[in-house]
C-alpha cells in the first residue's frame, strides 16, 4: 500500500501555500488555472484511482494543461497533498452542527467522519503524526473542542477526548475501505466471499472443537448478509461510554 507523510521534506513551504495568498503568478501559460484548481483535479484524481496514481503529472493530464505549468502554482507534490487534504477537511465545516449535547454529537460526528473517509479513502494512506495543520484542519479540530468544551475535563482531556474518538473512526474505517477495495479489485462482493468461507467453514468449526465460535456461528454473527455498521456504531457506544464515565468522574470530584 503506498505510503505518503504529511509536511514532507519542508512544512514551511506548505504552510505558506495554506495560509498565505494564493495569488495567481504574474506569468503564467494558461489564464484561469489556480492553485484551487489544481487541487480539485488532484482530489478528483486520488479519489477515482488512488494515492498511487496521483502525480503532478496525472494532474496535468487532468487539467489538461503541461506539467510545469504546475509549479507555478504547487512547487511539488508533497505540497500539493498537504493542500489537498486540508481542502477535504473544508467538507466537514460545511455541515450544520448536529443537535443535541456532547455525545449525540461526537456520535453524529463519528458517522459523519466514517462516510467522509470512505469518500475519500487515499486519506487514510496520508500518516498524520506530523500534522500541517492548515487552516480547515485547525477550525475542525476547534469545532471539536467546543463539544467537549464545558465537561469539567482539562485541556489534556480534551484533546485527548478527540483524539481517543478520530483514532477509533480511522480504525474502523480502514476497515471497511479494506473490503470496499478488495471487491472492487477482485470482483469478488463482501457477499460472495463471505459465502465461500462460510461454506469451507461449515465442517470445521464444529461445538466439540470452537464451542464458542460454533456458538457464534449459529447465532448469525458471521451472517454476510447481517448489518456492516453493528460493530462500527457497537465500538462507538463502547469509546463513548468510557468518555462518559470519565466526565462523570471529573463532576464527582469537583462536587
Amino acid at each position: 500500500m503506498t505510503r505518503a507523510y504529511s509536511g514532507g521534506r519542508d512544512p514551511t513551504r506548505s504552510m505558506a501555500l495554506l495560509w498565505q495568498s494564493r495569488e495567481r503568478p504574474s506569468r503564467g501559460p494558461k489564464p484561469g488555472l489556480s492553485v484551487e484548481a489544481i487541487v480539485q483535479a488532484a482530489i478528483r484524481v486520488a479519489d477515482t484511482e488512488g494515492l498511487a496514481a496521483l502525480s503532478m503529472r496525472r494532474v496535468a493530464d487532468e487539467l489538461g494543461v503541461g506539467t510545469m505549468s504546475l509549479y507555478r502554482y504547487v512547487p511539488n507534490k508533497s505540497v500539493l497533498l498537504d493542500v489537498m487534504m486540508d481542502t477535504v477537511i473544508g467538507e466537514a465545516l460545511t455541515a450544520d452542527e448536529p443537535p443535541g449535547g456532547w455525545r449525540a454529537r461526537l456520535e453524529a460526528s463519528a458517522r459523519e467522519e466514517l462516510a467522509f473517509l470512505r469518500r475519500h479513502p487515499w486519506m487514510l494512506q496520508v500518516a498524520v503524526g506530523r500534522p500541517i495543520l492548515g487552516p480547515n484542519e485547525l477550525a475542525a479540530v476547534e469545532r471539536q473542542l467546543a463539544v467537549v468544551a464545558d465537561l469539567g475535563l482539562s485541556e489534556h482531556e480534551m484533546m485527548g477526548v478527540v483524539a481517543l474518538v478520530d483514532g477509533y473512526v480511522r480504525g474502523m474505517a480502514q476497515q471497511f475501505v479494506d473490503a470496499d477495495q478488495a471487491a472492487q479489485r477482485t470482483g469478488v462482493s463482501d457477499e460472495q466471499f463471505w459465502t465461500a468461507v462460510a461454506s469451507g467453514l461449515e465442517a470445521a468449526v464444529r461445538e466439540d472443537r470452537f464451542p464458542l465460535l460454533w456458538k457464534a456461528s449459529t447465532a448469525g454473527v458471521f451472517d454476510p448478509a447481517g448489518d456492516e455498521m453493528f460493530l462500527f456504531e457497537f465500538g462507538l457506544q463502547r469509546v463513548l461510554d468510557g468518555i462518559e464515565a470519565l466526565v462523570e468522574a471529573r463532576a464527582t470530584s469537583a462536587r
